[in-house]
């Protein structure tokens, strides 16, 4: 489905990304992963791809903080497989804090991360999309482009700034071959998630029972927390041929929270 392609996965050394990047290896793609952690646990993913796969897996470690690390990472992916014709900007973390006591610096970083890593990554890939006559951009949102939750001010915000990006680089390549969507899962059972239990146990005076009952799956009607292959296989329809007249959408896959 997707043999010749190259994709390049932002934050998918663990959780979402790294499930995107494998099903994108499985159904032919050559990947390239990104983000931190234990060498050696990288390393493992890395050549199990390959492996597995029978593709080549590139890994960069840029920050996602810095657009000179971002523009480095997207020019060695050039050098190697000729371009990307798959970016999925999935990087993101979090912060659990009212507005009043909200890190300066921990604002900048969701901002960076969550934000404007995806104008860095998308403003290198689309000229060579564009000389193609085909490319596929995900940006991995979250139900909260569309939706607020409390003391989650710079998350919430820099999800509703990836909805509209998303819509707007959709509009300009709209003619070129190339589409742009936003996936928005509800809650997934990731390593994000879990670490901002503890935050959200102290903002709320809650137990770690009574936030993932009364804050996390309160919010979905199903009571179930999304899956990272799920959600990959969302991906994967989106990267194919068959998803070519989709294009600027908000892909909801959030047990129903939106509906309510």
């Amino acid at each position: 489905m997707l043999t010749n392609k190259t994709a390049l996965v932002t934050g998918s050394t663990s959780g979402i990304g790294l499930a995107i990047a494998r099903i994108f290896a499985a159904n032919g793609a050559n990947v390239v992963i990104n983000g931190f952690g234990e060498a050696d646990a990288i390393e493992k993913e890395r050549s199990g791809i390959e492996s597995e796969f029978g593709v080549t897996c590139h890994h960069s470690g840029a920050d996602m903080t810095k657009p000179d690390e971002i523009a480095a990472m997207m020019a060695d992916a050039e050098k190697a497989f000729g371009g990307v014709d798959i970016l999925v900007n999935n990087a993101g973390i979090q912060h659990v804090s009212p507005v009043e006591d909200f890190p300066v610096a921990k604002w900048d970083a969701i901002i960076a991360i969550n934000l404007s890593s995806a104008f860095h990554t998308t403003r290198a890939a689309v000229p060579g999309m564009k000389k193609k006559g085909w490319g596929r951009i995900i940006n991995t949102a979250s139900a909260h482009a569309l939706v607020a939750s409390p003391f989650k001010s710079a998350y919430v915000a820099a999800k509703h700034g990836i909805a509209g990006f998303t819509k707007t680089i959709a509009l300009e390549v709209a003619q070129s071959g190339v589409t742009v969507n936003a996936i928005c899962p509800g809650y997934v059972w990731t390593p994000l998630v879990e670490a901002q239990i503890p935050d959200t146990m102290k903002a709320r005076g809650m137990t770690e029972d009574e936030v993932k009952r009364d804050v996390l799956l309160a919010a979905q009607p199903t009571k179930e927390f999304v899956t990272v292959d799920q959600v990959a296989a969302l991906a994967l329809y989106l990267a194919g041929d068959q998803a070519s007249a989709i294009t600027g959408a908000m892909l909801q896959m959030d047990g129903g929270w939106v509906a309510q």
